[in-house]
């Protein structure tokens, strides 16, 4: 599937339940809430947040939380007009300059960025 079907189809989706209805600052935050539970699964795997050590670890199939940020993500690119699968490629081309993979490769196998 292309991007541009996926956003048609989230297009789609939302207007046949009225969901147009709702403001760009309401799909922003949603889509903020939805990032953050993929932040609590990431938290828990690395071993972050602990469950019986005061934390509430993250639950359930993080897929999920992947698909509803992406979705949000598409709903509110349609509503800024935005062709994600247009964009993308453009910035693609854009970060192949920018960054240039030779030196990238090289400045990472030196070990002077620290993980």
């Amino acid at each position: 599937m292309k991007i541009r079907d996926a956003q048609r189809i989230v297009l789609d989706f939302e207007h046949s339940r009225r969901w147009d209805i709702f403001r760009e600052s309401q799909i922003f935050t949603h889509l903020i809430e939805e990032i953050s539970e993929i932040g609590r699964h990431i938290l828990s795997r690395e071993g972050y947040k602990v469950a019986g050590l005061g934390h509430e670890v993250a639950e359930g199939d993080v897929g999920r939380e992947f698909a509803q940020a992406f979705t949000l993500f598409l709903q509110l690119a349609n509503r800024m007009n935005v062709d994600l699968e247009e964009a993308f490629i453009n910035e693609i081309k854009i970060m192949e300059e920018r960054f240039n993979s030779e030196k990238w490769r090289k400045y990472l196998e030196r070990g002077d960025f620290k993980v």
